[in-house]
């Protein structure tokens, strides 16, 4: 078995037995069950033999914690959250060197504007649309199915004190916290916008002093494998964090919050059908019926992509099956790459749709200037940082941060992530093969392949 299998895996099991185990503290604690017409239920008609006392245990409880009961699971769930805890920190300390590294780089090999030209400026204006398209929809249909509001979980004790309108952002503020005046601070704060627009000017520059800069890049790209190594190290305690975050929820909430997961799963899914629906009429517009037969000729690299929730894994046959389209190579070996850093619209709908999740778990209202803030954020920390696992929950952790939404709303996702993971890998598929197909239509490069020779391939 493959080694991300086995982590799926194991985390699906500490999914399991955190469920189980929350689910007998949460039945131990429960109060004994009383009989007759009290407060706490009513029995069953029986004869007053045992059987019906049996009865009534039964079908006519009612069941009550009391305040040593809930003292009692609220300590358990305290103790078993220093799991928690924990991952989160180990996440929380490689968003940086993570970020930086990998947006430096990708920036400064899409530094030489003379080289990609005119082509550079039409791929960038395509990712930047579909970026947009995708956030705003997600965000969208999180205000519209409130997927987040059943679960009416409590503010932890640190955030306990400062809600979100304490922190609501005036264009000014916007601006202030975007551009940051001590990079070193930005980065010991995990300021992750600060820290995207220095890897911006970093990039940019490193590109323009031409052989000078070729040595930074390199150091740079070995940081950044060096940080992909650590963030594999880091999610290998992931099934740690699941098993304690299902064992204190369940015990806390009860069996009825995995309701909310189904909910969850399906809206989510709901949303990407949604979003594959847009491409595909954006795409009809630009290159007519020839998009069906796009669609049609990646349904492999698709599937591929689906069952090993790993968009990257589907890459050389994505690459191929857009040659056998029409696409011109140059424009497909540029393209594609890039939109594996820059144009991931699976994982961009997950993040405002994620993100505005946990705000509704935990009651957070959020004003719709403070949800188009987080979009515009979100459209610029999303940015290069393609193949890292999990990516999308690095870029969330950073940004809940900013809007002082709890992180610790991140392992209500971690359980069934790989579930979301799968879709969004497939949807990144179709996006990025779009994107290498409108440009080429754009460039004129297209070239028609008659139908004979399409079912030869």
């Amino acid at each position: 078995m493959k080694r991300s299998n086995r982590l799926t895996l194991f985390i699906f099991i500490a999914m399991v037995l955190g469920i189980l185990t929350g689910y007998i503290v949460n039945v131990c604690y429960t109060d004994v069950y009383t009989y007759g017409g009290g407060n706490a239920g009513q029995l069953v008609t029986a004869d007053n033999g045992s059987a019906g006392k049996t009865a009534g245990h039964i079908i006519g409880l009612s069941a009550g914690k009391s305040t040593t009961g809930e003292a009692s699971i609220q300590k358990f769930a305290d103790n078993i959250s220093i799991l928690t805890d924990i991952f989160l920190r180990l996440v929380k300390m490689i968003i940086a060197p993570l970020v930086f590294s990998t947006l430096v780089v990708g920036v400064a090999k899409l530094g030489d504007i003379k080289a990609v030209g005119r082509i550079g400026g039409k791929t960038m204006l395509w990712f930047i649309s579909a970026t947009f398209v995708s956030l705003f929809l997600g965000l969208l249909l999180v205000n519209i199915l409130q997927p987040g509001h059943s679960l009416n979980l409590p503010l932890p004790d640190s955030h306990a004190s400062s809600g979100v309108a304490a922190a609501s952002m005036t264009l000014k503020g916007f601006f202030q916290h975007v551009f940051p005046d001590s990079v070193v601070n930005a980065m010991a704060h995990n300021e992750i916008l600060q820290i995207v627009v220095f890897s911006l000017f970093f990039g940019v520059a490193t590109a323009a002093v031409g052989e000078f800069g070729t040595i930074v890049v390199k150091f740079m790209d070995s940081v950044a494998h060096i940080m992909l190594k650590v963030t594999g190290y880091v999610m290998n305690f992931a099934p740690l964090a699941v098993f304690a975050a299902m064992a204190a929820i369940i015990a806390q909430k009860g069996l009825g919050i995995l309701l909310t997961y189904g909910k969850f799963i399906g809206q989510f899914y709901l949303g990407l059908t949604t979003l594959w629906i847009v491409l595909a009429l954006i795409g009809f517009l630009i290159l007519g019926k020839r998009v069906f037969t796009l669609l049609g000729l990646i349904k492999d690299p698709l599937l591929l992509a689906f069952s090993t929730a790993s968009s990257e894994a589907a890459y050389p046959r994505t690459m191929e099956e857009l040659e056998k389209f029409g696409c011109d190579n140059r424009i497909v070996s540029f393209v594609l790459p890039l939109g594996y850093s820059f144009n991931l619209d699976g994982s961009m709908m997950y993040m405002t749709f994620a993100s505005l999740f946990i705000a509704q778990a935990y009651n957070m209202h959020l004003g719709i200037e403070q949800q188009i803030s987080m979009l515009l954020v979100l459209m610029i920390t999303s940015k290069g940082i393609a193949g890292v696992p999990r990516a999308s929950l690095v870029v969330i952790a950073g940004t809940l941060s900013m809007f002082h939404i709890p992180d610790a709303g991140l392992l209500l996702l971690l359980g069934v992530d790989h579930l979301l993971d799968m879709g969004r890998s497939a949807t990144n598929v179709i996006g990025n093969a779009m994107a290498t197909a409108v440009v080429s239509k754009w460039e004129n490069s297209l070239e028609e392949i008659p139908a004979s020779q399409l079912k030869e391939v």
